[in-house]
């Protein structure tokens, strides 16, 4: 078994050195996915720090980072793995091809379908990777139910069947990570292989606390008035709420500007940096009664 945390303070204290700070319910659960090596399925809105949290753990214990990016169309040769169809040809024209008699095609046919001709995909680099690894399945609500029961068939045992080649099981678990956004509902088979943890946006106090901490120049006081003003966003009925990267894009543009104050003004001029639809800057300009210039 592989040690990631020793508890969950220590994921707790690793993950803030890496940049990421927690919540008690997140360190604890991101401290039993390492000790009972299960996935950990994140589900929560856009914006939250689902990625994030992977690329944090890998950053916390000098993993590296494999992902894997789902979407509409994926399949199981962008996921696993494919064979290089044209260094395969080029090797059956090299040999003459069935020309050239049985037993030269058998050879060649056995040859085509060896490690020299296999082309890994995220799944399948994870798993045969001796190193520390973090895989991280990335939106997997985007997918279709064929890729889910792929995922299905590699986080239970942690190996893959590659008919040509036979079976490889890992050598060194991944540390696994699926991120959600919930734009459906994923089986129940899935969740029954995974822990589950649900991320909302933080309270007030600790995305200030992640603002100052990923810009460091940033007045006590401006960060306490952006902060204020992201939190009236998010109640507002908008096609996309404010993520905390753009809460910490709007301080590094208040820095870049040299505003040392968040007046209603500011916040009209630079609403592009939190909100990316026109209807939903016009819906904060007139509910929040902001001073357009």
């Amino acid at each position: 078994m592989t040690t990631w945390f020793e508890s969950a303070d220590d994921a707790a204290e690793r993950l803030r050195a890496a940049g990421y700070l927690t919540d008690d319910a997140t360190a604890l659960t991101t401290y039993l996915a390492g000790a009972l090596e299960k996935p950990l399925l994140v589900e929560g809105p856009a914006g939250v720090g689902k990625t994030e949290l992977a690329k944090a753990v890998a950053r916390a214990t000098g993993a590296e980072l494999v992902r894997l990016q789902c979407y509409e169309g994926l399949d199981e040769a962008r996921a696993l793995y494919e064979w290089n169809y044209k260094k395969q040809l080029l090797r059956i024209q090299a040999s003459g091809g069935r020309d050239a008699g049985p037993d030269s095609w058998s050879e060649t046919h056995d040859d085509i379908f060896t490690e020299e001709f296999l082309l890994t995909r995220p799944l399948l680099t994870a798993i045969r990777r001796d190193e520390p690894t973090v895989l991280l399945v990335d939106e997997v609500d985007k997918t279709d139910v064929e890729v889910e029961g792929l995922l299905l068939e590699v986080l239970s045992d942690f190996q893959v069947t590659i008919p040509e080649l036979g079976t490889v099981a890992a050598t060194r678990r991944p540390f696994v990570v699926l991120t959600s956004n919930a734009s459906r509902e994923l089986s129940e088979a899935v969740k029954r292989r995974c822990l589950f943890l649900h991320l909302g946006y933080p309270d007030a106090e600790r995305e200030r606390q992640i603002v100052t901490s990923q810009v460091p120049g940033l007045d006590d006081r401006v960060a306490a008035q952006l902060v204020d003003v992201v939190v009236r966003l998010r109640e507002l009925e908008l096609k996309k709420a404010p993520s905390i990267a753009e809460s910490v894009d709007w301080a590094r543009t208040l820095i870049a500007l040299q505003i040392g104050d968040l007046d209603e003004a500011t916040v009209a001029r630079t609403l592009g940096v939190v909100l990316k639809h026109a209807s939903d800057q016009r819906r904060a300009v007139t509910e929040l009664k902001l001073a357009v210039r």
